[in-house]
């Protein structure tokens, strides 16, 4: 049996970190379908709990936020590559 602290870490990197089943797998010395069972369980006792359910959409918010963070700052990259290249091409 593994211990709650646990489960409640491997069920933070994955729902918040964005972190994979198969690298918490290799991580923490699990099975990819223990984890399976951990989220799954985890969100069914989310429907029937507020505390979790606030928990669980909390999580999901800061993985959504931490998608955005990631595409903003391609784009920004690239706007700052393109920004370049034409300040450049326009001294020639």
């Amino acid at each position: 049996m593994y211990s709650e602290e646990l489960k409640e870490q491997v069920l933070k990197l994955y729902l918040e970190h964005r972190r994979t089943i198969g690298s918490l797998a290799d991580e923490f010395g699990l099975s990819k379908s223990g984890i399976n069972k951990w989220i799954k369980q985890y969100r069914e006792n989310a429907e029937r709990d507020e505390k979790l359910k606030q928990a669980l959409e909390t999580m999901e918010e800061n993985r959504r936020l931490h998608r955005k963070i990631e595409e903003l700052e391609k784009e920004n990259d690239f706007l700052k590559k393109a920004a370049a290249f034409f300040a450049k091409e326009s001294k020639q």
